[in-house]
């Protein structure tokens, strides 16, 4: 399959915010609670892709792959983000990586992550219950360290912490 991987400029904001969630859709639905993809969520997408990329922070980064000149996945990373109040382990952060599904195995995830991280030590936080990407973690050197957190918006997803 034949992808290409570059930044995003700001008129791709839309296009991510809807790529965002319709591989949210793919991937979490069976554990979303019914409506969670409102109207409201999906303008907040909107309003969160507009200000990642009008307004970018200087040390994150985000790739965008895509064929035929239509997005099909993202990766987005930087500082780590403190969470409560403990002392991120590493830092760098992987915020999120996503696809469609039509699109897994074909090389772009791991473009993507190289393109983002690297091999750089870092962190980040999967669904326990995608046992896909912690596969794709595990072979790109993450272990889990321990620490979970369950999103109070998805309160039947737990995010476990990984590491390397």
């Amino acid at each position: 399959m034949d992808f290409l991987i570059r930044a995003p400029e700001p008129v791709d904001a839309a296009a991510l915010a809807d790529l965002h969630v319709a591989t949210w859709r793919e991937a979490y639905s069976h554990l979303l609670p019914e409506g969670f993809f409102s109207a409201e969520y999906i303008q907040s997408r909107h309003r969160m892709w507009e200000q990642v990329l009008q307004q970018p922070q200087g040390d994150s980064i985000v790739r965008v792959a895509e064929s035929g000149g239509l997005p099909f996945g993202f990766a987005w990373a930087g500082p780590s983000r403190r969470d409560g109040e403990t002392s991120p382990p590493r830092s760098h952060q992987l915020y999120a990586i996503y696809l469609l599904a039509s699109h897994h195995g074909g090389g772009a995830a791991q473009a993507l992550l190289d393109e983002v991280l690297g091999a750089a030590p870092a962190m980040l936080w999967v669904a326990k219950e995608n046992p896909r990407a912690v596969a794709f973690y595990v072979r790109n050197g993450f272990q889990f360290d321990g620490a979970e957190q369950i999103d109070p918006a998805a309160p039947s997803i737990t995010d476990a912490r990984m590491v390397r």
